[in-house]
């Protein structure tokens, strides 16, 4: 199938009709009528019936759908790469980071830049770990702030600091004296808790620890990411082990924190492109992040 039958085909799944797809593609309905024509005749099957008036896709067209769409999905992207590459340094300081990180080290360390700098513009969004990868491949965006150990090997992946675990329980789980102890592992066993089924390299390692206890924790609810664990507890639904920023989200008092023993890594990595070195406003904007992060480790 050439582009254009593929484009045309996608137009048609989208609307139901050609007439729509045309107007879509910007060319006329019998041009696009042909076009689809000539798809079929090369393909030697039907991809539409006519259904009540609509265009429905025929079983072959139904195996097809999938790659078209991926295909479809390939070219956007090509698009907006070709786009960004044609307008370097229009705006530069583009970041993207986890939501936990967004709240509780980005737009703050965004509005410390401003007050220095005030000129600057910016442009930050939230994404996770995955997402954000291709989002700096596709030069979206310029950093990429997240606790994953992403291993892309296209990316340059710093490190700008390193916490440990927390456990979180709802406010007055334990007397004020024991918060600043950290809590062994083993007396989370048989606690209500909120599980943690993230997929990342911090997800799998709390899920690890946590099997190996014996009674199991009680888990009735399971989330995928650390903030929504975070919402859970202040609300009493029982114990959760979650990173550090984590454990500051929200006001002061949402949750009680202490550290996890045994002490488990959480790392805070920065990732750009190696062949777009930072400007003198991105490192400073990375210093800002990196020393925000360690007043939020330092309270530990």
């Amino acid at each position: 199938m050439h582009l254009r039958y593929i484009e045309l085909f996608h137009a048609v799944l989208t609307t139901g009709s050609i007439t729509a797809a045309a107007k879509m593609l910007n060319i006329s309905q019998p041009a696009a009528s042909k076009a689809l024509q000539h798809a079929e005749d090369r393909l030697g099957f039907a991809l539409f019936s006519r259904v009540h008036g609509r265009l429905q896709a025929t079983p072959q067209a139904l195996l097809l759908r999938d790659r078209i769409e991926k295909i479809i999905q390939d070219v956007h992207d090509l698009e907006r790469l070709t786009k960004n590459m044609s307008q370097p340094g229009n705006c530069p300081l583009r970041v993207t980071c986890t939501p936990t990180l967004a709240l509780t080290l980005l737009a703050g360390a965004t509005t410390l830049l401003r007050k220095a700098v005030p000129d600057v513009i910016a442009e930050l969004s939230t994404q996770h770990s995955a997402a954000m990868c291709e989002s700096l491949m596709l030069r979206d965006t310029d950093i990429g702030l997240t606790l994953q150990d992403t291993g892309h090997q296209n990316l340059r992946q710093r490190v700008l600091c390193r916490g440990q675990v927390m456990v979180i329980a709802p406010p007055g789980w334990w007397p004020e004296k024991e918060l600043m102890s950290p809590l062994p592992i083993e007396a989370l066993a048989n606690q209500p808790m909120v599980g943690i089924t993230v997929r990342d390299a911090l997800g799998r390692a709390l899920q690890i620890h946590l099997a190996q206890l014996q009674p199991a924790p009680r888990i009735a609810v399971s989330v995928q990411t650390y903030q929504l664990a975070h919402s859970l507890v202040a609300k009493g639904e029982g114990l959760a082990l979650v990173d550090p920023f984590t454990a500051r989200c929200g006001s002061p008092h949402s949750v009680q924190v202490r550290p996890l023993k045994p002490h488990l890594d959480v790392v805070l990595y920065a990732m750009h492109r190696p062949d777009n070195p930072l400007d003198p406003v991105q490192k400073r904007f990375l210093d800002l992040v990196r020393q925000l992060a360690q007043r939020v480790l330092a309270q530990y």
